[in-house]
């Protein structure tokens, strides 16, 4: 019963959708009528408001992070597990846009930071690298989604490695248009406005 109220608890805070509340707030129009129709950072900041865009980032990681230091504190180690995953869901499939949401990079970092910081830097290193040598946030995204699960058994076992895998692959699925971009070399660099 425990882990189920924590899978609440993380769904319902990742399901809360900062960037569409920031650029609404801010003025900035429907993000979802903006640039790629992303309700993540990377879509903020086509309205090249970088500000937003950096609170966009920070709120998106810190509500994964916090679902999971939350049930680690109150719970333990296996509620938060659970409610990161949950967060991270929550995030991707919000129940507020009718199941439609982000594609789940900086809840994905801000949750991995939260249960593993050595593991977390690793993944937020592998995006910044990637991000400075390609200049496309996607790539980063992709490319830090897929090897996060091998640093992850590596430093924490098979059920870290299991959890990080099955957001990988969300991740993946959600960035099937992206890749699709990618191959074809038309997929939009970093700072590019709408």
């Amino acid at each position: 019963m425990s882990l189920i109220l924590w899978a609440v608890i993380g769904y319902l805070l990742g399901a809360v959708p900062f960037g569409i509340v920031i650029t609404r707030a801010l003025g900035l129009g429907d993000l979802r009528r903006i640039g790629s129709g992303n309700i993540g950072a990377t879509n903020v900041l086509r309205t090249g408001n970088k500000p937003a865009a950096l609170a966009t980032l920070l709120l998106d990681s810190g509500k994964g992070a916090i679902a999971v230091l939350l049930a680690r504190w109150l719970a333990g180690a296996d509620a938060a597990l659970v409610a990161g995953a949950a967060a991270f869901l929550g995030h991707l499939f919000p129940v507020w846009l009718g199941f439609r949401g982000g594609k789940g990079v900086a809840t994905f970092l801000g949750t991995v930071l939260a249960l593993d910081w050595r593991l977390g830097l690793a993944a937020c290193a592998i995006w910044l690298l990637t991000a400075a040598v390609s200049r496309i946030s996607s790539l980063s995204a992709l490319v830090a989604a897929v090897l996060t699960p091998a640093l992850a058994w590596w430093l924490d076992g098979a059920r870290m490695a299991a959890v990080t895998g099955f957001m990988a692959v969300l991740i993946l699925i959600r960035h099937h248009a992206n890749i699709r971009r990618i191959l074809a070399g038309s997929e939009p660099k970093i700072g590019k406005k709408a």
